[in-house]
């Protein structure tokens, strides 16, 4: 790994639009690349100095290579941005810093292989298994994208190296001659449709993952779902080899850290990705067995009595939290915060596996009433000071052996994140088993 050359974008200029995570590390990586940069963010646009850098609204874009679009911007639905239309009137690409990357690293001289994941739940755990089993194999490896590091914020790898990119909808729409040698599409079900107009909108923009790949390259697609079906079976036409990612029939492995039939998925796209990049069975069978799951994704953080705590902080829809629950047999569920479209009504089929639910955050109360339409106990605890020792205590009178945060909503309301909170509720957890198990509450402000 090494840095890209301080030269390679030298002469070119680019507008960012966006500051927040993903435009800051564009704009610092820009300039590393000696590229000259307009950069602007409506609400906050604070950057260091740098004699390359304006920091000023965007308003004319003529002689600008691209224009780099934060992903959560919108270009076309719901209502395209000023800068965005401003782009399209002038001619000027619309990117994401993936393609900014593919650019930098074949322009840099490196035929580094290419990894995109994509899929309504389940990318950010299989980007973080396909990387482990890579970096395990040996071989150099950089992952980022969506969650974690912003793509262009990776480093230069050589030839031998791999990109692990997870990718969302927002930004496959913005891919031009990115291509990569393999590419996964988990799943798809509705999610983003405000942004992406409805069912076909959000798939056409799923499907891009697979732009500019040919014979030699590799599709891995569930088969859960009509949409994935339907792009796999277009997919073969082009010529594309397809790899079926089929959750009832992984490879063999024993890994307790990724359990339920949806990483087996996850497994079976790791799995098929590595042997087309030329890993042998025995190396990844070993990776796989070593991975610890990722952080925030049913990660068993603690274990108290008999009873483990999972952080699924990360389930902030129901979908993702269907799951969680399909995953064990019976749980004490902790949920609530800012409540998405649908609610749970969708969970209903695994109510059965919920020996109570304590409820938190301001949306409790449109979780009540779901799971009271179907005699489902609960407790409305407010916070997860309460929820935690409580679930713990009752799960160990009830013979319960999980107790399960997977919120099903986001985390706005009580934390910044839903990092903070999965954080926080390792935190308890800790106290619970430092206290050999009194459940007593640790004295610090939830805020965050």
């Amino acid at each position: 790994m090494s840095s890209f050359p301080a030269t390679l974008f030298a002469g070119s200029r680019y507008a960012v639009c966006g500051l927040g995570r993903n435009g800051t590390a564009v704009v610092e990586a820009l300039l590393h690349m000696g590229a000259i940069v307009q950069a602007w963010d409506d609400r906050n646009a604070d950057l260091p100095p740098h004699e390359r850098l304006t920091v000023a609204p965007i308003t004319d874009l003529r002689g600008v290579s691209a224009l780099i679009l934060s992903p959560g911007i919108p270009h076309t639905l719901p209502k395209p941005h000023p800068v965005a239309t401003l782009a399209r009137a002038q001619g000027i690409p619309i990117l994401s810093d993936a393609e900014i990357l593919w650019r930098a690293v074949r322009k840099a001289g490196s035929s580094a292989r290419f990894v995109s994941v994509t899929g309504t739940n389940g990318k950010s755990t299989t980007t973080a298994l396909i990387a482990h089993v890579f970096q395990h194999a040996g071989i150099p490896t950089a992952a980022g994208g969506n969650l974690g590091t912003a793509s262009l914020a990776l480093p230069l790898l050589g030839n031998n190296g791999v990109y692990v990119i997870e990718m969302s909808s927002y930004m496959l729409e913005r891919l031009d001659h990115y291509h990569a040698q393999a590419a996964c599409l988990l799943n798809i079900t509705p999610d983003h449709l405000d942004r992406h107009g409805d069912m076909e909108g959000y798939t056409r923009a799923k499907a891009h993952v697979f732009d500019n790949m040919g014979r030699g390259d590799l599709a891995a697609i569930g088969n859960d779902d009509p949409w994935c079906n339907a792009i796999a079976d277009i997919l073969r036409t082009r010529g594309i080899e397809v790899a079926t990612l089929n959750a009832d029939n992984p490879p063999a492995f024993e890994n307790m850290a990724l359990p339920g039939r949806h990483n087996a998925q996850n497994v079976a796209a790791a799995w098929a990705i590595a042997r087309h990049l030329g890993l042998s069975e025995d190396a990844i069978r070993q990776a796989v067995s070593s991975f610890p799951g990722l952080e925030h994704r049913l990660q068993k953080v603690a274990e108290s009595h008999g009873i483990s705590f999972i952080n699924d902080s990360k389930a902030t829809n129901a979908e993702a939290v269907s799951k969680a629950l399909a995953s064990y047999e019976r749980v004490m569920w902790i949920a609530g915060g800012v409540s998405k479209a649908g609610g749970i009504e969708m969970l209903v089929p695994w109510f059965d596996r919920i020996g109570k639910a304590y409820l938190i955050g301001q949306d409790a109360n449109i979780l009540a009433n779901t799971l009271a339409e179907h005699n489902v106990p609960f407790e409305m605890c407010g916070t997860l000071d309460n929820a935690v020792p409580t679930a713990f205590r009752e799960a160990q009178s009830a013979g319960v052996p999980i107790v399960l945060l997977s919120p099903a909503c986001a985390s706005f309301d009580q934390f910044a994140s839903f990092e903070a909170r999965g954080s926080y509720f390792l935190h308890i957890c800790d106290n619970i088993v430092q206290s050999g198990g009194s459940g007593t509450p640790p004295a610090h402000d939830q805020g965050g």
